[in-house]
């Protein structure tokens, strides 16, 4: 008989409520035309395309999103989120899934895309903006490229790229702040 060999899928909408309750993110109104999909930028890189990530978290099958590579390879820059006819915030979804993974205590199959992120928010908590020259410098000691690249006697290349980058106005040397850094530390807790 066809199909014998395959597991049975039961939905389970728990996940998809817990979401919606604590983010407010309406993943159940996704209804798969896959412009999410069509419209990213680092599909070739993702194990699970965008819109097969949304019916998973819609179907409750937790595991297989947290251990997929997709959510972490998510650069969240909003394209699918900004195509969505219904208005479903698929980014913030995946950025859900990575706290959610992290909790978990889930290996991370990109643990210096994780650094990056972590350097990224904590840029942005702390200045409420990023500032380039800070950003690289917490990334390469959170991910352990710098100490890396210090042992191997590599750190020139990125050296001149920075200076070059600085000659022509396009890294400062201080960051700069905003105003409303309260309100920025507050939508990221």
């Amino acid at each position: 008989m066809p199909g014998e060999n395959q597991a049975q899928v039961l939905p389970n909408n728990t996940l998809s409520e817990e979401i919606e309750a604590e983010t407010g993110i309406k993943v159940s109104a996704c209804y798969q035309c896959k412009k999410c999909t069509n419209g990213c930028p680092v599909t070739f890189a993702m194990d699970i395309y965008p819109d097969r990530v949304i019916r998973f978290i819609q179907l409750g099958q937790e595991d297989r999103v947290l251990n997929c590579n997709t959510i972490w390879i998510c650069s969240a820059c909003e394209t699918c989120t900004t195509r969505c006819p219904n208005e479903v915030d698929i980014a913030g979804a995946m950025d859900y899934m990575k706290e959610r993974a992290i909790k978990a205590k889930i290996r991370i199959p990109q643990p210096k895309t994780y650094a990056f992120h972590r350097a990224f928010l904590a840029d942005i908590k702390r200045r409420g903006r990023v500032f380039e020259g800070g950003l690289v410098l917490s990334y390469m000691l959170r991910s352990g490229e710098f100490k890396r690249k210090l042992f191997k006697f590599d750190v020139g290349a990125d050296i001149w790229l920075g200076w070059n980058m600085f000659k022509r106005g396009r890294m400062k040397l201080f960051p700069k702040g905003i105003k409303g850094k309260k309100e920025i530390k507050k939508l990221l807790k």
